[in-house]
């Protein structure tokens, strides 16, 4: 049950947008075109180069090639010497490494799929210790760098 001094204390949504309202103003951002491009009502900033089809398609296939080389810059495909899965391994310095796991690469794992058959999330598991493993023995092997020598995926 609600006392009175707990209804007094809280606060009139109506009243509170209201003033919030007549603080603020009722401008909204969301409804201004952004650029001399950009769509009535777009919230994009950049222009879309609707009037320039070739220009759209060059920037489209630029990003397209950034994204991939976002992603896959430096990977290197490794093999678990126990279950034989295949992921994408980046090694950034002696201490930290990047894995890249394919869906059917983490259904295939059979440490996770152990920790699976037990109730267990493979998710919330910190690595799989054969691969851990492995990518060691890959560093030793010389077929991943154990600091990756491809360039940063950034804008260079």
């Amino acid at each position: 049950m609600t006392t009175h001094d707990e209804r007094a204390q809280t606060p009139d949504v109506d009243r509170l947008a209201r003033s919030m309202l007549e603080l603020l103003g009722h401008d909204d951002d969301h409804d201004h075109p952004a650029g001399d491009s950009a769509a009535p009502g777009s919230w994009s900033k950049a222009p879309d180069f609707a009037g320039d089809p070739h220009r759209a398609a060059a920037i489209r296939e630029a990003t397209a090639r950034d994204r991939e080389r976002y992603l896959t810059s430096g990977l290197v495909s490794v093999d678990c010497r126990f279950c034989h899965v295949s992921v994408q391994v980046k090694k950034l310095g002696p201490e930290q490494t990047s894995v890249q796991w394919s869906s059917g690469a983490t259904q295939r794992c059979a440490v996770f799929s152990e920790i699976r058959a037990t109730g267990g999330d493979p998710a919330r598991a910190r690595s799989c210790p054969k691969l851990t493993d492995s990518i060691r023995h890959a560093v030793a092997e010389g077929c991943l760098e154990e600091v990756s020598s491809a360039p940063p995926p950034g804008d260079g």
